[in-house]
């Protein structure tokens, strides 16, 4: 897994996960990754420093490697903003690992649509093919569909590697 920080075209400061940078790159071409301000599918990479994690300790913490200096970039107001932080307890340590259970679990078990996730779950829900467990993509606008529909769908969970 790889995290992006991202700017959609107002300027707006986010950022998501992906499988890897061509996941990332094939999901903004199909307009997938959208802004959750607003809404706004043209996004493109942040400049971020890398994260490496230390290797001199069994439970180490993910310390941020310093870029060289540079001329400076401007940077929008909301991406300026500290980013949320925290320090996990044993129940949430048990929580998170609940989370990469399920999300294992499905990705095993069910069967990987992709794009035509919508299609394949409104065909399920309307009984025109036989019910089975999917998982794929959608677009924020055609989950809303799906959900103005009736149509029980869940997103996956998704979790950074312990060791990216």
């Amino acid at each position: 897994m790889i995290r992006y920080a991202l700017n959609c075209q107002a300027g707006h400061a986010f950022e998501s996960w992906f499988a890897n940078s061509a996941a990332f790159d094939k999901q903004v071409k199909r307009a997938l990754v959208a802004c959750p301000v607003c809404g706004s599918t043209k996004v493109e990479k942040a400049i971020m420093a890398p994260r490496l994690s230390r290797s001199d300790k069994a439970d180490a913490a993910i310390e941020p490697v310093a870029l060289p200096p540079t001329a400076p970039t401007p940077v929008p107001a909301a991406a300026a903003a500290k980013a949320p932080m925290a320090v996990m307890s044993p129940p949430e340590r048990e929580l998170r690992k609940k989370l990469k259970e399920l999300r294992d679990h499905i990705t095993r078990n069910a069967d990987y649509v992709g794009a035509r996730f919508p299609e394949q779950a409104r065909k399920i829900h309307y009984g025109e093919i036989e019910h089975r467990s999917i998982y794929g993509e959608a677009s924020p606008e055609e989950a809303e569909e799906l959900h103005e529909e009736g149509i029980e769908f869940h997103p996956l969970p998704i979790l950074p590697d312990e060791f990216n």
